[in-house]
């Protein structure tokens, strides 16, 4: 059957149609695709989970120390790895505001997997693919949870300490601040708190929960939060003075019931009124956001789909790519820079 020159395009047009569609699980917003470095660095994602393995096997919270470091990249200007960058004598850089001093680690990390990927391919692997790949080894160890990482992020150049107080929630939000807050990021209700799970995993030092928690509610110095398990309060009061700071060195664990494990448990510790933080409690105290504790508490296996999903969206956020950015050679500091020598921090956790 002889085909027309009209019926031939119409035919080449759906097979491109069709083909495009097969491709499209595979290419994700704003350009990041998964398997980006498959021919110009195909064992980039192999060397960094090594580089977190070698460290989890250490020390374990480094899961959730990655875990946060990539979340405190993508809500700051975007998935761009500049909360990696080092302060100097001209800037204070996002590690070093408020949200992330002292408790954000894990850079070590980071670095280590930075130098075996060098190493491998030279100026190819951005720094911010780094971040979102060992988010992802971190929650494979922690929780055997993984998912396929869209990649091809660029690195930023501008990392700038006070805005880390403008973008990142504090430990007091309520529900309807945190919905604000991620809706400015583009995640949904639902992905807020699908997201918050990750707070099964991980500590927080005494000084974020005196205040107001645990002691000094409404001002009254030897009140606790009424929302707060009486005896997990006691139980608190017994580990944190109540002039915990947060250069206290003294941690809690985020979640009571697994606190090592990745896992939908952090939910029933909602339930049961064992949230360490305010703004944990507080998905507890709006109709929506309870209804999504209640049915994530009550489906490990859907809450980790959604885990997984949540996690390649923030992943989106704002990215740098193409032309946007740099690769950088070292992720503390800037191509351009004048190549401030690397420091080693020898802690790694989820630390608020």
């Amino acid at each position: 059957m002889a085909f027309s020159a009209c019926s031939m395009l119409k035919l080449i047009t759906m097979v491109s149609m069709a083909l495009l569609l097969l491709l499209l699980p595979y290419v994700h917003g704003q350009g990041l695709t998964v398997g980006f470095y498959n021919n110009t660095c195909p064992n980039a994602e192999s060397l960094v989970q090594q580089a977190v393995a070698k460290a989890f096997a250490n020390d374990s919270t480094v899961a959730p120390g990655l875990i946060r470091l990539f979340f405190h990249d993508c809500f700051v200007r975007g998935c761009d790895g500049s909360v990696l960058l080092d302060s100097n004598s001209t800037n204070s850089a996002e590690k070093d505001g408020p949200p992330n001093n002292p408790s954000l680690h894990g850079f070590e990390v980071i670095d280590s997997a930075k130098s075996a990927v060098e190493a491998a391919c030279n100026a190819t692997v951005s720094c911010a693919d780094i971040v979102a790949f060992a988010a992802r080894d971190a929650a494979a160890l922690a929780g055997n949870i993984t998912w396929a990482v869209p990649s091809g992020r660029r690195d930023g150049s501008v990392s700038i300490a006070n805005e880390t107080l403008a973008n990142l929630p504090p430990s007091n939000f309520n529900a309807s601040q945190l919905i604000q807050n991620f809706a400015n990021k583009n995640l949904t209700l639902d992905e807020m708190v699908t997201l918050s799970g990750a707070h099964s995993i991980g500590v927080a030092h005494c000084g974020v929960i005196t205040n107001g928690r645990i002691y000094n509610f409404s001002g009254n110095a030897s009140a606790f939060d009424p929302t707060l398990s009486s005896s997990y309060a006691d139980l608190l009061r017994n580990k944190c003075p109540s002039n915990s700071t947060l250069s206290t060195p003294i941690t809690v664990g985020l979640d009571i019931i697994t606190p090592n494990v990745l896992d939908n448990r952090y939910y029933t510790g909602l339930q049961l009124n064992l949230a360490l933080m305010t703004s944990d409690q507080a998905l507890m105290t709006n109709v929506n956001t309870s209804a999504e504790v209640n049915s994530n508490a009550n489906n490990q296996t859907a809450w980790v789909e959604k885990f997984k999903k949540a996690m390649v969206r923030m992943g989106n956020i704002e990215v740098l790519t193409g032309t946007q950015g740099e690769i950088r050679k070292n992720c503390r500091v800037v191509n351009s820079g004048s190549g401030i020598g690397l420091v080693v921090d020898s802690i790694v956790s989820h630390e608020y």
